[in-house]
């Protein structure tokens, strides 16, 4: 959930997509590593790494790095101001069968947007979050249809764990797709 200093008065607003968001991933990447140094990958995930996706104006970055858990793989972050979010969904994920540990920071206060998650290498968690960016960047008509939904959501609550909520079902629809996707194209990550 949102740190106060994150919290809008504006509920969950998804606009469209906007063109900088390419440069200020590309530009947080570049911190993330230095940050992280023993990362594997650093990678600009989620809606805003979509061109053409209607998104909430918050970057997902994913790093990912041999154990969440290790003071390592934090350390550089906590130094530069960011903070850990504390809930079970931010410290686990189920993903193939199986939960994933996860660590997911806020920025720090003042900082632009974003949510930089932590994932284990090789993991099904770290392979779903390249796959839902890969397959939308190859499917513009799903990335339209994509933004629509979501666009309808937040048209229709405020609250973000709802939105989050609705958006679920839809979202394993998609990634059902996605996966379809992956074996035609034989993509791998």
């Amino acid at each position: 959930m949102p740190f106060a200093d994150e919290l809008s008065s504006d509920g969950v607003v998804v606009v469209p997509y906007q063109p900088r968001w390419h440069a200020e991933g590309a530009e947080l990447g570049d911190k993330l590593r230095r940050w992280v140094p023993g990362a594997s990958a650093v990678e600009h995930i989620g809606s805003t790494s979509i061109p053409g996706m209607a998104a909430k104006d918050c970057l997902d970055m994913m790093i990912v790095v041999d154990d969440p858990d290790s003071a390592s793989s934090s350390e550089g972050l906590l130094a530069a101001g960011f903070r850990i979010r504390s809930e079970s969904w931010n410290l686990s994920e189920n993903a193939g069968g199986r939960a994933w540990p996860k660590r997911v920071f806020a920025p720090p206060v003042g900082e632009r947007r974003s949510n930089i998650h932590l994932r284990p290498t090789d993991s099904e968690s770290a392979r779903l979050a390249l796959l839902f960016r890969d397959h939308l960047r190859a499917s513009p008509q799903r990335v339209v249809d994509w933004s629509e939904f979501k666009t309808r959501i937040a048209q229709h609550t405020d609250d973000l764990a709802s939105y989050g909520q609705i958006k679920l079902p839809a979202w394993r629809l998609l990634m059902e797709l996605a996966e379809i996707w992956a074996q035609q194209t034989r993509w791998r990550v």
